[in-house]
């Protein structure tokens, strides 16, 4: 009974109704929501855990620093730390779901295909927490909180330090995703990757203006969160070549001649 209330994925070239797509589209969301629901429960569950955790790449000499003000901040602060681990834990099932819901247009074997991106997009996006976390946080963190230090009492509210750490491990991990944008993109016939070498220096523009839009304020966190973005973006290029020769071979061979 349980298995019966899942979303049926639609079968390549199976036609079906507006009202067919939309109930599959709603009961994907379900699903999704459901994932994020359980996610928060097991996040709150650890909540002291990851705020610990959370604290660690503070500077040694700032850990002690830390504030709350008001009575309902301790709790306040829970819960927005537990929502953002929650939609974490939840994006592998989110992927899975919404790529299951494209998968039929792009062809035959897509249980193969859907498998294939959600186990890379777990991937890049651990790789990204990684990277942020060991790397790009700690260095923003001994920059802003010793930046003209001789002028301020400095001490760090908890909320806000919080909330700006979970933001930004959870963001860089997700602009990781990029390559798994860009090959679905192309998978779906919506990009080529001769208009992604065609238009290399205005992706470029746009990957920078990406990691501008990360919660971050200061240049060396930038220039450590554009590179790998740089890299990654220069990957999925040449990633596409490789994938359009076995998505769309007619298409490829037409290119070349």
């Amino acid at each position: 009974m349980a298995l019966k209330r899942l979303p049926r994925r639609l079968q390549h070239g199976e036609e079906a109704t507006l009202v067919e797509h939309l109930g599959e589209l709603r009961a994907r969301l379900l699903v999704s929501l459901a994932a994020i629901l359980i996610g928060f429960v097991v996040a709150y569950i650890f909540h002291e855990q990851l705020i610990e955790w959370l604290l660690e790449p503070l500077p040694d000499e700032r850990k002690d620093d830390l504030i709350t003000i008001g009575v309902t901040e301790p709790f306040t602060t829970a819960i927005k730390v537990s929502f953002y681990a929650a939609f974490g834990l939840a994006l592998p099932v989110i992927l899975w779901q919404l790529w299951s819901f494209l998968a039929p247009a792009v062809g035959q074997g897509s249980q193969r295909i859907v498998a294939g991106f959600v186990a890379l997009a777990t991937v890049l996006f651990a790789g990204g927490v990684a990277f942020s976390y060991f790397i790009a946080f700690p260095k923003a963190l001994a920059f802003l909180t010793n930046y003209d230090e001789e002028l301020y009492d400095v001490q760090i509210r908890a909320s806000y330090y919080l909330s700006f750490a979970a933001l930004m491990v959870l963001a860089t991990a997700l602009f990781f995703e990029l390559p798994i944008f860009i090959l679905a993109l192309v998978r779906l016939g919506v990009l080529t990757s001769a208009k992604l070498r065609q238009n290399r220096r205005w992706g470029i523009v746009i990957v920078i203006a990406l990691a501008i839009l990360l919660p971050t304020v200061d240049p060396v966190s930038l220039a450590f969160e554009a590179v790998p973005l740089l890299l990654l973006f220069e990957g999925s290029i040449w990633l596409s070549v490789l994938m359009e020769k076995r998505w769309h071979p007619a298409a490829t061979t037409a290119v070349e001649l």
